[in-house]
């Protein structure tokens, strides 16, 4: 089959304006659940889109480790490509896919650096494997061969094999403050519904969110 004859049809629900929440993120966490009883593969997953210095955007899938009305948490080497991007321009966009459920959710926001208390927190908790990887590998930059990244996972597992592992001092994460929020759930024909809430701001302070359908 060609890929432009491959299609299908939506059928699993619709969405409904009775049926969403006032708060966005509540109705998020609510998909969220859903998806995680549904035993979706790595719900948790999300595409983080940035943008450069030079306005080249980048995608990278990432893991959701914190979620409020503060923000969607996600952390990373603070010498990644996306850490350095988002140091640069702070706005950012993420991407849920549980197409399993035929759902969407994307999410537009400012992203700011978690403080440091909040990320020694999180990386104490880490297995060690974990913690291991995150002192072995500098984040995008080049590397001769798998093998000299295992070799220096080799080493850095013997350092510190006999204690406590430090949390590098190059590794933190960040909060993308949601500014929009759409919902899509797929439908027949492809007739798609699909509900964006935009966040109303006043002095630093959030007034309400704002819910409009919008046309597949």
């Amino acid at each position: 089959m060609s890929i432009r004859d491959n299609r299908r049809e939506y059928q699993y629900a619709t969405l409904r304006r009775k049926s969403l929440l006032d708060d966005p993120v509540a109705l998020f966490n609510a998909w969220l659940d859903q998806a995680i009883t549904a035993d979706l593969p790595d719900p948790t997953s999300m595409t983080l889109a940035t943008v450069s210095s030079e306005g080249r955007p980048s995608q990278r899938m990432v893991l959701l480790k914190g979620c409020d009305t503060s923000g969607f948490v996600f952390y990373t080497n603070l010498g990644s490509r996306k850490a350095q991007e988002l140091a640069g321009n702070p706005f950012a966009s993420l991407h849920f896919s549980w197409l399993t459920l035929e759902r969407q959710v994307m999410i537009e926001g400012h992203a700011k650096p978690l403080s440091r208390g909040e990320v020694l927190s999180y990386f104490e908790k880490r297995p060690f494997s974990s913690q291991i990887g995150a002192w072995a590998s500098r984040q995008s930059a080049p590397v001769e061969s798998r093998s000299v990244l295992e070799d220096q996972y080799k080493n850095v597992s013997a350092r510190f094999a006999e204690g406590h592992v430090p949390t590098p001092d190059f590794w933190g994460g960040f909060r993308v403050a949601p500014q929009r929020i759409e919902f899509w759930q797929g439908g027949e024909h492809r007739l798609h519904d699909r509900f964006a809430y935009s966040r109303k701001l006043q002095g630093g302070m959030t007034l309400h969110w704002d819910c409009e359908r919008l046309s597949p």
